[in-house]
């Protein structure tokens, strides 16, 4: 920008001048030579230069990656995030956006796709570092040090949110999930969402929830039997439930018959539907489908843990660790006129608004506060730039498949089953609300692979045959969850090392997904007159589960699609 302005000065100069050329030349020179311009339109500008001069590098980066698969007019990965429910008069998600399915609907900057890591090769690049190395980078916990720097930093005024050996998630947590810190987050057992965050694709992560205080006291006096009655009250405003099993409670402490059942009892596992939560909380209507003000959430993506004997766990090392609160409750009425707005912006092609909040983050116009952090070069946690921060809002803000703006906790494992620390090992494969077969082998059928790109070749030779037909047998045999989306050691090591290339270059902006080639199936630019996806590509999905479903074992009844 800065040697445009000097150009175009200097060209105004020349032209009053008339034939005073020799000094508007010199004019120049001396104005070249003085001013900082570190940069000319054919350099390779690295991505924190644009943070360090405040230029805007993508500013469509609400657009993330995914949006530019090429799909073959067959190929749909695009149904797990667009979505609409115009059937459905009480969702407070009125986004409807599933015609995105079928058509481009960018801004005209939005047709140029803005993340070039997707096109670098880094087989190379990862060849300088071995695999002890990497092995020694995912094992260190990065996350404590983060907390103790932020909380000694006088001026900090954001959010500070400590979970006591986080990096360690069975020393973190008991085996409800509770925090053992009494901090009084709850971690929860959650299916990852298709299929970014697959350790496969490469990462793995967790989710813990925290309910505002008049939710877990009773009497002003903190209270787990309360906690955990209203913990499940909010799972059946999600699962649209009218009774679930909660860990067992004293309705005697709570002071309220809970499981419907005429009595008080010193111990039960069953909650109904109620029009109120309980406790110091017992003012508190259930609102459909939406949180209670002042709710928080944490989610933490970390490296590919990786053990002596090739299993796959979640590492010590954090890449990034991600915060919302809700800090206004909005009603539906008021939801719908945000996602109004939204989409009159969108129809007259406006750039996105990126309400950044200093320490505090973004604010999404939805009820909530969104922060993150992310690695710096040597490897230490650093609040996210605005421009790396203004990725999150497209996900957690206007896309129609979400829940108050959520994926993880509508995705819970249903009940008290699913309260603890995320396990891969105990999940099967269940069908999303409404399907029949499994939510991941619908996947792999619908995207014809096992990524949103087709390109993780390790997930193609397990899953599918030669003719790019899933392979039904192998996918009934899967024992669980974590068989059928976790990587070989050889390619979670990979994953690491080329994350871990993007880290040393800082090139957030650029793109933050660890691919280990440049990807194929990915456009460069849109053509917005083509149809991404012919008509019976285009499906109907809602991203909840139905746990109560047992999958069948008979392959007879799995037709391709």
């Amino acid at each position: 920008m800065y040697h445009k302005l000097i150009l175009l000065s200097c060209l105004l100069l020349l032209a009053s001048c008339g034939n005073e050329n020799s000094v508007s030349e010199h004019l120049l020179a001396s104005n070249m030579q003085t001013t900082n311009t570190p940069y000319v339109e054919t350099d390779v500008i690295p991505a924190l230069a644009y943070i360090e001069h405040s230029e805007v590098y993508n500013a469509e980066s609400v657009i993330p990656p995914q949006c530019y698969t090429k799909t073959d007019g067959s190929n749909n990965p695009c149904y797990a995030c667009h979505q609409s429910y115009k059937y459905d008069e009480m969702r407070p998600n009125t986004m409807n956006d599933g015609g995105l399915q079928g058509e481009y609907a960018f801004s005209e900057l939005g047709t140029k796709n803005h993340w070039k890591n997707l096109f670098v090769d880094r087989s190379e690049l990862i060849k300088g570092v071995s695999d002890d190395s990497i092995k020694q980078w995912i094992k260190q916990d990065n996350y404590t040090a983060f907390i103790e720097r932020f909380s000694k930093d006088p001026n900090w005024k954001g959010e500070i949110t400590p979970i006591k050996n986080l990096a360690e998630p069975s020393q973190a947590f008991d085996e409800l999930g509770m925090a053992k810190d009494g901090s009084h987050w709850v971690a929860f057992n959650y299916k990852p969402f298709p299929s970014t965050f697959w350790p496969t694709n490469g990462s793995t992560g967790d989710a813990m929830i925290r309910l505002p205080k008049v939710f877990r006291q009773k009497d002003q006096l903190f209270s787990q039997d309360v906690y955990f009655a209203n913990l499940g009250l909010l799972e059946m405003v999600f699962k649209e439930t009218n009774e679930i099993s909660i860990p067992p409670v004293s309705e005697l402490i709570i002071g309220e018959d809970i499981d419907g059942d005429g009595k008080l009892s010193a111990e039960t596992n069953r909650i109904k539907r109620r029009t109120h939560y309980v406790g110091d909380a017992a003012t508190e209507t259930l609102a459909h489908l939406l949180y209670p003000e002042y709710t928080e959430f944490l989610h933490t993506v970390r490296y590919i843990g990786v053990n002596d004997d090739g299993s796959i766990y979640n590492a010590q090392r954090m890449k990034e660790v991600r915060y919302m609160k809700k800090h206004s409750f909005k009603s539906k009425a008021e939801l719908a006129s945000e996602y109004y707005l939204e989409a009159k912006e969108k129809n007259f092609e406006n750039l996105p608004q990126v309400h950044l909040l200093g320490d505090k983050g973004v604010n999404s116009n939805m009820g909530w506060t969104l922060n993150a952090y992310i690695e710096d070069i040597d490897g230490e946690l650093r609040q996210q730039h605005g421009q790396e921060l203004a990725f999150c809002s497209g996900c957690h803000k206007t896309i129609g498949a979400t829940f108050d703006q959520t994926f993880s906790f509508p995705r819970k494992v249903e009940g008290a089953a699913g309260w603890g620390y995320i396990n891969l090992k105990n999940q099967q494969d269940v069908p999303n609300k409404g399907e029949q077969l499994g939510e991941f082998l619908t996947y792999f059928q619908r995207v014809g692979g096992g990524d949103e790109f087709r390109q993780n070749t390790e997930m193609l030779e397990r899953w599918f045959k030669k003719n790019g037909d899933v392979d039904l047998d192998k996918v009934a045999k899967a024992g669980s969850v974590y068989d059928l989306i976790t990587p070989s050691s050889r390619r979670a090591l990979d994953l690491n090392k080329a994350y871990l290339t993007i880290v040393k270059e800082q090139s957030y902006i650029f793109g933050r997904d660890a691919t280990i080639t440049a990807a194929k199936n990915v456009l460069q630019r849109v053509d917005e007159n083509q149809a991404p996806l012919a008509k019976e590509h285009r499906y109907q999905w809602d991203m909840r589960l139905d746990w109560r479903k047992q999958l069948s074992t008979d392959v007879s009844m799995l037709d391709q699609p």
